[in-house]
């Protein structure tokens, strides 16, 4: 043993467009397994398992020595911006960070829905947006506020069966069950800036569904429109606190009737979106671009996205680990990384100091 200072705890990394959340900790563990930062905690915990039994050995036997990484909520590989991650003991803190609040930044881009509800998805179908305006889309974001019920993505790793809802949509099959809604709250939601046809680059994917695909989809998404979002207090009373005297809001699943625009017809550039919100655990970013196409009478899709803020931590380069730093060696990263832990540090110190003192 060295006696070094061992580092664990938790802190933010500055997720990049295009990787998943289990990318990064995988890349993490790339970089950090065999640098000097963490050399003193693979040490004791190498030594730990020494100390265990025999059994525990013979378990471990073939278990590959890594740092212990985890992270505190997924981000899609749409988004980028704050991914909380936990390293050693810090694991076990990310339960906490699961029910925190959360703020996004969104585009949403009208015009065309996909299956995954964004961009990367394809097109299952499109509809008229020359109606939309800036005033309606403001208007529409009201019933957006407060406690809601919202139905989660059919692209979305909750569980039915024992079965992921992404898995059954890679399938082409409808899951066994119909998703239910869920309670959120949105603490606030406030349109950022709003872009005319032609005046910006965000645009729907090329691909588009056919055949029997496309009929899987449709029927989902039908599913969807059919289905009324159940009242607040008959679904969700034993979920959301009873001390909220908010109203609690449904917003209208299918809103206006949507015409559908034939596949074959030109396809002009439509207007979008940038949208800043709250929210607290459960609010799928998504699923609020897919409901606002519908309640303007039209469809729409999650263009982008960026969490700016999760829990105490921001999108701030003194309060993040920027994902190309690692690239960078571990002299740029390793000093950053050894103060966002041992600030963590200080911080879970002081404050079970002040919950002994109550």
């Amino acid at each position: 043993m060295s006696g070094e200072k061992i580092l664990e705890g938790v802190l933010a990394v500055h997720k990049p467009q295009g990787v998943t959340s289990a990318d990064v900790i995988r890349t993490l563990q790339k970089h950090f397994n065999p640098s000097n930062t963490f050399r003193p905690w693979l040490e004791e915990e190498r030594a730990r398992r020494d100390r265990e039994s025999q059994f525990q050995r013979k378990r471990r036997r073939h278990q590959r020595l890594d740092v212990k990484i985890g992270h505190g909520g997924t981000l899609d590989p749409l988004a980028t911006g704050v991914l909380i991650t936990g390293v050693g003991k810090g694991t076990k803190c990310l339960q906490d960070f699961l029910a925190c609040t959360k703020s996004y930044e969104t585009i949403v881009t009208f015009g065309a829905e996909t299956d995954t509800y964004d961009r990367l998805g394809k097109i299952v179908r499109r509809a008229p947006y020359e109606h939309i305006t800036r005033e309606a889309v403001e208007k529409a974001l009201e019933q957006f506020r407060g406690n809601i019920m919202q139905k989660p993505p059919i692209f979305s790793a909750l569980r039915v069966n024992g079965k992921k809802l992404y898995e059954y949509a890679r399938e082409g099959k409808v899951p066994p069950i119909e998703i239910k809604h869920r309670p959120v709250e949105v603490l606030n939601m406030e349109v950022v800036e709003w872009y005319e046809p032609g005046t910006h680059e965000h645009k729907w994917p090329e691909e588009e569904m056919t055949g029997d695909e496309k009929a899987v989809a449709e029927k989902l998404l039908d599913q969807e429109a059919s289905a009324p979002a159940p009242a607040a207090e008959d679904d969700a009373t034993s979920q959301v606190p009873e001390a909220s005297s908010t109203k609690r809001k449904s917003p209208p699943p299918g809103g206006r009737e949507v015409p559908a625009v034939p596949a074959d017809e030109p396809k002009p550039q439509p207007p979008a979106v940038k949208i800043k919100m709250t929210v607290t655990s459960g609010f799928y970013v998504r699923s609020l671009a897919h409901d606002l196409g519908k309640a303007v009478g039209s469809c729409a899709l999650m263009s982008e996205l960026v969490r700016s803020r999760q829990g105490d931590y921001e999108l701030s380069s003194d309060k993040v680990l920027e994902y190309k730093d690692l690239d960078a060696g571990e002299e740029v990263w390793g000093p950053k990384v050894e103060k966002f832990l041992s600030e963590w540090e200080e911080k879970r110190g002081a404050k079970v100091e002040s919950e002994a003192a109550q």
